[in-house]
């Protein structure tokens, strides 16, 4: 089984935001402030005795906010703290750790399947 690609020890999901401007031809606008939702305990890769931890697996905010291990970012100034971040900080953490190509091919990749979902409707 494939490890996920965690950003400090945690699991996460993206919640990107997309206009779809017109079908024919297909106009699509990626909102650049989309939402990166973390799972509120350290990732260990699935095994009996940790399949029932839901906050380590699941990256369900309503799951998640319940955790004592929730973190409420109140500081507006800073998208690098707490349990839910921006997608700006998932692009730009991409880039420090791995360079401007892969940042560049990771939201290709993501436009990509937007594509190809909005194609599939």
């Amino acid at each position: 089984m494939a490890k996920p690609y965690l950003i400090d020890g945690y699991k996460f999901d993206l919640r990107l935001y997309v206009l779809v401007n017109g079908i024919s031809p297909l106009r699509v606008y990626l909102f650049k402030d989309g939402l990166a939702r973390f799972a509120t305990v350290p990732y260990q890769m699935p095994a009996p005795k940790n399949l029932d931890n839901l906050c380590m697996h699941l990256t369900n905010y309503a799951i998640n906010k319940e955790s004592e291990d929730f973190v409420q970012n109140d500081d507006e100034t800073r998208d690098d703290i707490g349990s839910k971040r921006s997608f700006a900080f998932v692009l730009s953490h991409i880039e420090s750790n791995y360079g401007t190509q892969a940042k560049d091919e990771v939201l290709s990749k993501i436009k990509d399947i937007i594509i190809k979902t909005l194609c599939m409707a």
